[in-house]
């Protein structure tokens, strides 16, 4: 066993499976969902989207639970699926993407817009005449993938599908879970997942923010370093390998 023992605040089915990762290399984990998602009711709008992927010349899809819910709308909406190409931030949601048969591509270094951005294959897709991109996302996403598309000269959709919330957690949990378990190390997966994080500490974030924390990408990083957290280290990814070599990389603190 290393001496990590660290937070998990995934959603408890991603924490799961991360966790078993940590485990079979003798790392010790402990989850707590800062991060939930409930689907939005389909809607006309869905209809209308689906029925007309043809008009597009790239779908990109941002996470596995809009992975998830685009794979209900292509089977309501879509059989006939048109012959375009799918592309996605991580390897967990192109794999879901890849099990209906579709024609998905994603950075293999790094889990995060700015590495789709650069993938030679979604420049390519928006290097055409009156290119148009549909992102698939949840409430209140980021910008940052349309506005450089919008850059490239693309127009881009959204569709959102789910939106994101914080579970209901009684006061101090966060600090008591830390404490009872003796966790040396926080995992956040998102922005979303650092703020909801600050949220549940309260009062405790100035002790919490002591605690080394480990983020997915530059821009989390940057946010959880502006909100006075002491040690970000930055994984380049939100997979489980990722976050392994970025354990190792690390001396463990002692508490």
């Amino acid at each position: 066993m290393t001496g990590w023992r660290v937070l998990l605040t995934r959603p408890a089915e991603e924490s799961a499976a991360l966790a078993v990762s940590l485990s079979d290399a003798g790392i010790f984990s402990s989850s707590l969902a800062l991060l939930e998602t409930e689907a939005l009711p389909f809607a006309g709008e869905h209809s209308v989207v689906f029925q007309d992927l043809d008009r597009y010349c790239a779908v990109i899809v941002v996470s596995k639970p809009a992975a998830r819910l685009a794979l209900q709308l292509l089977d309501r909406y879509a059989p006939a699926v048109p012959s375009l190409p799918w592309f996605s931030v991580g390897a967990a949601t192109a794999q879901v993407l890849a099990e209906h048969d579709l024609d998905v591509s994603y950075p293999e270094l790094g889990d995060d817009s700015e590495a789709l951005l650069a993938l030679p294959r979604l420049r390519e897709a928006v290097a055409v005449d009156a290119a148009r991109v549909l992102i698939l996302r949840g409430q209140g996403g980021r910008e940052l993938l349309a506005e450089r598309l919008r850059g490239q000269g693309a127009s881009v959709d959204y569709l959102e599908l789910y939106r994101r919330f914080l579970p209901a957690y009684d006061t101090g949990v966060l600090m008591q879970r830390i404490e009872v378990e003796r966790l040396n190390g926080v995992v956040v997966s998102s922005g979303q997942g650092f703020l909801h994080l600050q949220a549940l500490a309260g009062t405790d974030w100035p002790r919490v923010a002591q605690l080394p924390l480990f983020v997915p990408s530059p821009r989390v990083a940057e946010m959880a370093r502006a909100a006075g957290a002491e040690k970000v280290v930055d994984c380049r990814g939100a997979s489980a390998a990722a976050l392994l070599v970025a354990l190792r990389s690390q001396p463990v603190p002692t508490l």
